[in-house]
């Protein structure tokens, strides 16, 4: 499953920003213990802890501690309690549990993160070939989606896998919407997931997403032939923040790989707007899923 198959936040408040705020706050920890020149295994030491959990805590991979940040705090010499404050309260804010913590039993341990940063995304671009984008499916076409990537599974964490995927969703529709460009290669709509009637209803709810007026939907149409999308799905999200670089998504079997180094976004990016020249208009691509649904 990709990035997109999984599920996703309603808004920052609903805990999206809590994990923008363990990054801009590892981020700004990072920036403190280089300008003194400070190796992570020193600055793991004074706070007893190993250099990777460091590392890990720069990244915003993990929670933090309240005396850890105060330890690392002192050790980079910052003493002025306002801004000592100020770090401070950003650590508690990144500790607070997103809505999609009482989903923790079904989601994957890779996961979690991507749900907080897809929530405080103002933008979210994504490509996909195998399935039908997770925030744009169906409840029908979710649960054949997921009863097909879980055989034998067991039909209660099927449910909730499908329960968190339409959660997720409401973040198209939450008072600070994204703004949401997905393009889906002809295949994920020709793939059958589901019976006739669950492909219908797929391809009659795209329609209507698609003239929302924060989503853009476009096919990549088999006609085209061969395009710039042959590396496979990713997602691109771009964050209001200025301190908090926008990033790629990779989704593996087993695990996730974010990249935001801006010479590895920027490929993305040039390969999204490549795919997205590429391809029929947005009226012309619902005219696509139109034809697409007669057939069915």
């Amino acid at each position: 499953m990709t990035a997109g198959d999984w599920g996703q936040p309603q808004a920052e408040g609903a805990g999206g920003g809590s994990v923008v705020r363990r990054i801009l706050l590892g981020s700004q920890l990072r920036r403190l213990r280089e300008s003194r020149g400070i190796t992570r295994e020193g600055a793991g030491y004074a706070i007893r802890a190993s250099e990777s959990k460091i590392s890990r805590m720069e990244l915003g991979r993990v929670s933090f501690k309240a005396r850890d940040v105060e330890d690392l705090l002192t050790l980079y010499g910052v003493h002025d309690a306002a801004e000592r404050g100020q770090l401070l309260g950003l650590a508690k804010e990144a500790n607070i549990a997103g809505w999609w913590h009482s989903y923790s039993d079904v989601l994957p341990s890779w996961f979690p993160t991507y749900v907080g940063l897809e929530g405080a995304a103002s933008v979210i671009r994504v490509y996909e070939v195998q399935f039908v984008h997770g925030l744009l499916q169906t409840e029908a076409y979710a649960q054949a989606v997921v009863t097909k990537g879980m055989p034998g599974g067991d039909p209660s964490e099927i449910e909730r896998r499908v329960a968190l995927r339409l959660e997720r969703q409401k973040v198209l529709v939450a008072e600070r919407a994204p703004r949401f460009h997905a393009v889906l290669d002809e295949a994920a709509l020709r793939r059958p997931y589901g019976d006739r009637g669950v492909m219908r209803g797929q391809l009659e709810h795209l329609i209507e997403m698609s003239q929302h007026e924060n989503v853009t939907l476009q096919v990549m149409p088999f006609s085209f032939g061969g395009h710039s999308g042959e590396s496979g799905a990713f997602s691109l999200l771009g964050f209001p923040e200025s301190d908090l670089s926008d990033l790629v998504y990779l989704e593996q079997l087993t695990s996730a790989l974010y990249l935001d180094k801006p010479e590895e976004v920027a490929l993305y990016g040039s390969t999204f707007e490549r795919l997205s020249a590429d391809c029929p208009g947005p009226e012309e691509s619902r005219d696509l899923l139109r034809g697409l649904l007669q057939l069915m």
